[in-house]
């Protein structure tokens, strides 16, 4: 399981711009797919829906997947969610 890059990362400062430029403006932490920067988890309901979405994600290799999933789990933890997967095999399932 390589290591979770995940940080927490409030949007609140950043109010009054436009989704598009909020989304531009986070760090590759901020995301469960940091390089593809997709599924940005900023609070507990984006982390809800990354998980959800986890599946309809593309353009990832399965190691951008095993990341993802360690940043889920961080995130999780974080924000006090809890997790019945152990893999991400278990997505969609």
């Amino acid at each position: 399981m390589p290591e979770p890059t995940w940080k927490p990362f409030s949007q609140a400062a950043h109010g009054h711009l436009s989704r598009a430029d909020k989304v531009m403006l986070m760090p590759a932490s901020a995301f469960a797919f940091p390089r593809a920067r997709k599924e940005p988890m900023t609070d507990a309901t984006h982390v809800r829906d990354a998980m959800a979405r986890f599946n309809q994600v593309g353009d990832v290799t399965d190691a951008e997947r095993d990341l993802a999933f360690a940043n889920f789990q961080k995130a999780a933890r974080h924000f006090d969610i809890q997790m019945k997967e152990t893999d991400w095999h278990q997505f969609g399932t």
